[in-house]
């Protein structure tokens, strides 16, 4: 499997641990939010706590800044170690009576009637949280008095980052192991398919032998089984192409010596009269020939996976028995071989396709009026009822009840019978009576004379659930 193992791994663990890390990011980032705004909270809390501490220590109850302090505001805010802190007591109309001058509350962040107002801002390049207290004096002379206390945010982002680390570690960790276990999964899960591969690889092309499936893994099973058909279909496939090519090679071998004897021999001839005689026996060797390759095309070309590749639909047989017929007089008549049809008024509808039916019929024809005797008789008969079918009767010897199957093989021909055949006819109507279904049989005629050979084909409506009919061919 190799590098292409090593890309399906890679695959694999990818649509795995992709969508863990997206989900991680997703989580951190949540979490940062959440831990973020629990840290504000807290920590506002404090800021306001000490906002209402201040303005207790600088403001008396009147709201009058006390002449007296024990201790300096800023020397107890700014004992902070790690965030600076800075305070204001300012005037209702906006002057610093006490400490550092913080920014004002923006107007679109400021709450009507509300004491306690907090916001961020920038001081000093710094971003800092304000809180914001308005303190009413209760001695109604005194003036509204402001008092602001700000910090830097640096606790406030480190708390924030130390809870989202302590919830993201152990899920990173988690994923690591998870990767680490779904790598050895992988692994592990796709080893049978590097086997079947090795299994493979190291076979003959010529061994189409089944892969064993019963040691192989359920999931695996449904891929060898359909390897196992694969290799079914082409050893089928494989099969009948080494016998067409054996029977093409053994039967053209003969025909072609001939031709070659006939062409040496015209080739030495100086006697006009011999030479035309040769000519002709040429001329029959190269018709022969061409049948007989026409034929072994035919019956290529109506494998019984031939099924898989024609399109069957509704077909009138009458029409085709009867224009088959029409075509066939010539022949019949230069054989003096009375022909005749008998069939119903009205269309005989069979699921199939013209062509092929049309050389079905061609060959139970030829074979009939090639084996029939001087002056003899063939029929043909369509019949809609009880099932639609096509006869071909004829005159020729009687086939014995023994012959009767061997007659459809291929190159097959009876002892004693004097004619030309190329003994593919009937194998080539065997094989498109197959193709649709269709079931052919060989009796003795209806007069005791000769042979009748029947194709009884399907109801249509039996034919309706294997194919898609098309509109009405004739």
């Amino acid at each position: 499997m190799g590098n292409k193992g090593g890309l399906l791994r890679t695959q694999l663990l990818t649509r795995l641990l992709a969508p863990l890390a997206a989900l991680l990011i997703a989580d951190a980032l949540v979490s940062y939010g959440i831990a973020l705004s629990f840290a504000e909270k807290a920590y506002d809390r404090s800021l306001v706590e000490t906002a209402h501490e201040l303005a207790w220590r600088l403001l008396d109850t009147n709201g009058a800044l006390k002449q007296d302090l024990e201790e300096s505001p800023s020397s107890v805010l700014r004992n902070d170690p790690v965030d600076r802190v800075f305070f204001e007591v300012g005037a209702a109309d906006g002057r610093t009576l006490f400490g550092e001058t913080l920014p004002h509350a923006p107007s679109d962040q400021r709450k009507p009637g509300v004491a306690e107002q907090l916001y961020d801002a920038v001081f000093d390049g710094t971003p800092i949280r304000v809180v914001e207290l308005s303190v009413t004096p209760k001695n109604s002379l005194a003036a509204p008095t402001l008092v602001r206390v700000a910090e830097t945010m640096v606790k406030r982002n480190g708390m924030a980052r130390e809870i989202v680390a302590s919830v993201v570690t152990p899920q990173i960790l988690l994923i690591l192991i998870a990767g680490m276990v779904v790598w050895t999964g992988v692994v592990r899960g796709l080893s049978p398919l590097e086997q079947l591969q090795r299994q493979i690889a190291a076979r003959s092309h010529l061994d189409l032998s089944p892969l064993v499936e019963h040691r192989a893994p359920g999931e695996v099973r449904p891929l060898i089984h359909s390897i196992n058909e694969l290799m079914q279909r082409l050893n089928k496939v494989l099969t009948l192409q080494t016998r067409f090519l054996a029977d093409a090679a053994h039967q053209l071998k003969t025909p072609v010596a001939g031709l070659g004897a006939q062409l040496e021999l015209l080739m030495r001839e100086t006697d006009p009269a011999r030479q035309r005689e040769a000519t002709g026996k040429l001329y029959v060797g190269v018709e022969r020939l061409s049948r007989l390759v026409s034929q072994l095309l035919a019956l290529a070309r109506n494998e019984p996976d031939a099924i898989h590749s024609i399109a069957l639909q509704p077909t009138d047989l009458n029409s085709l028995a009867f224009e088959a017929s029409a075509d066939w007089v010539p022949e019949s008549l230069k054989r003096r071989v009375d022909l005749g049809f008998e069939g119903p008024e009205t269309p005989v509808i069979v699921n199939g396709e013209a062509a092929r039916l049309r050389e079905l019929i061609d060959n139970l024809l030829d074979n009939a009026i090639r084996y029939s005797q001087d002056g003899g008789r063939v029929t043909v008969r369509v019949r809609s009822s009880p099932e639609p079918s096509v006869s071909v009767s004829d005159d020729g010897p009687r086939i014995p009840v023994g012959e009767r199957e061997r007659i459809f093989q291929r190159f097959h021909r009876l002892l004693g019978q004097g004619n030309d055949g190329t003994g593919l006819g009937l194998a080539i109507a065997l094989e498109i009576a197959r193709i649709h279904g269709a079931e052919i049989r060989l009796q003795d005629d209806a007069d005791g004379v000769g042979n009748t050979f029947t194709v009884t084909f399907p109801p249509l409506a039996e034919r309706h659930s294997l194919t898609q009919p098309s509109p009405l061919a004739h």
